[in-house]
């Protein structure tokens, strides 16, 4: 089992940066794969950006593609998520999440997830 615990949102003026982080507690980080969604007010939870175990495939949403980036780092048990160029329809709960297998992107075929972190971001 695996404990997910994500920082790093705030409020960000449109065009601005927030780096989230990730940190998982339990044994064997290496063996899931992690992912990032976020659930706007009143939508359902949906996939921003998911990366394999090794951390050599990843997958981005098309509307953050190009201005978010994900990352891992297996030594520190954390996995990033970098937003740049952030725009007002960004704003949602982001949440991390862990599967103990390969690589998706539907939010349902994750087993662990954490408890979320509010991103804002004004026009």
């Amino acid at each position: 089992q695996v404990q997910l615990v994500e920082s790093g949102g705030g409020l960000v003026q449109a065009g601005g940066s927030l780096r989230l982080s990730c940190a998982a507690s339990g044994r064997s980080f290496s063996s899931y794969a992690m992912g990032w969604f976020r659930q706007q007010s009143g939508k359902e939870r949906e996939f921003v950006a998911v990366i394999s175990r090794s951390g050599a495939t990843i997958y981005y949403a098309d509307s953050v593609k190009g201005r978010f980036t994900i990352s891992r780092d297996n030594a520190k048990n954390t996995v990033y998520l970098q937003m740049n160029s952030l725009k007002p329809e960004d704003t949602a709960v982001y949440y991390c999440a862990a599967r103990a297998s390969a690589v998706a992107v539907t939010p349902a075929r994750y087993d662990y997830w954490g408890q979320g972190t509010q991103v804002t971001v004004s026009s």
